[in-house]
């Protein structure tokens, strides 16, 4: 095959592909994109008797690949958990995971220093009875800078195999994730972390079909046409000066009545929700190596950097000149 620069008309083309495809893009996918950070996909081999606690800190997911066990979150509440079934303990609050029966648990935190290394990322633990097998993975969501997702979220998501949402992806979403995690290949880590991304995103999708508008928070407010319609406005364009007018014409809503209705279902009033995730993306802008505030400022549409670095820092609690050095936490 002829190689050869592509002509300036499909330059032009690529460009406008692009245009159109960037405005396509979902918005749970944006949100993600630039809040959730995958850490470890590993294998939990458990034989009975057997628990586990996991304490406070990173938010987890399990695919219960055989046998079964109990999920008891931090309120005490127990749920019975099936394989096939998938599990997402997205808050980060510490739950115990039990055959049911045992009572003395182990420190999932003490068993994984003890066992896991570069070469084998397994976990294994229990006295010999039944088996249980699971493909677990740890992330974390910058809960500081996206409340209004992590908020929206129980402390424990299931998708159980019988409701059918879990066919056609888990099973190899768990198969790929095995092998990273049993046999660690170069590009492991970017591949465990692409993994993950897919996995939450799919996770999330499936329990917002099952809850079919219920309590799902912020994620409900994708599922209304006009609301969706002035969320995406906003994210397709970041930086540019919205108003609350502009907004509710683009969603074909008065005034009042969408700014009333964006603010029940997003939980956070319009322009505050646009100021809120145009200083996300500016953290992410002052994380790169070669960042300047006043550059950042002008790009993210702030008239000085004065007033940039005064709504940074109330938003994250730090400046923006420390962003690379500081980790959002929960406030």
């Amino acid at each position: 095959m002829d190689h050869h620069d592509p002509s300036p008309a499909m330059h032009a083309l690529s460009s406008k592909n692009a245009i159109m495809l960037a405005s396509r893009v979902d918005l749970l996918s944006q949100v993600l994109a630039v809040s959730l950070h995958g850490e470890i996909v590993f294998t939990v081999e458990l034989s009975q008797p057997w628990a586990l606690r996991f304490h406070p800190g990173a938010a987890y997911f399990f695919i219960v690949l055989e046998g079964d066990l109990t999920v008891v979150n931090d309120q005490g509440h127990a749920l019975q958990v099936a394989t096939g079934d998938l599990i997402m303990l997205p808050r980060g609050l510490g739950h115990g995971l039990s055959d049911g029966e045992c009572a003395s648990e182990a420190d999932l935190a003490a068993l994984m220093a003890a066992q896991v290394t570069a070469e084998k990322l397994n976990v294994s633990h229990g006295g010999g009875g039944r088996k249980t097998k699971l493909i677990a993975g740890a992330f974390q969501f910058e809960s500081a800078s996206v409340p209004w997702l992590v908020s929206a979220l129980p402390s424990v998501i299931h998708i159980p195999k019988a409701s059918g949402e879990t066919a056609g992806w888990a099973e190899g979403l768990g198969y790929f994730m095995m092998k990273e995690a049993q046999e660690v290949y170069p590009g492991a880590s970017i591949m465990i972390s692409r993994l993950i991304d897919v996995l939450v995103i799919s996770i999330l999708r499936s329990w917002v079909r099952i809850e079919r508008g219920g309590n799902v928070g912020w994620l409900g407010a994708l599922g209304d046409a006009r609301i969706s319609r002035a969320l995406k406005a906003i994210h397709d364009e970041p930086y540019r000066r919205w108003t609350v007018l502009d907004l509710a014409r683009v969603a074909g809503l008065s005034r009042s009545g969408f700014a009333a209705r964006f603010t029940a279902l997003v939980k956070e009033a319009p322009l505050s929700y646009h100021s809120r995730w145009r200083l996300t993306l500016a953290l992410g802008l002052m994380r790169q190596p070669d960042a300047k505030v006043g550059s950042v400022a002008r790009q993210v549409g702030y008239d000085s950097e004065a007033a940039f670095s005064r709504a940074f820092k109330a938003q994250f609690g730090f400046a923006p000149m420390n962003a690379k050095s500081t980790t959002i936490q929960d406030r």
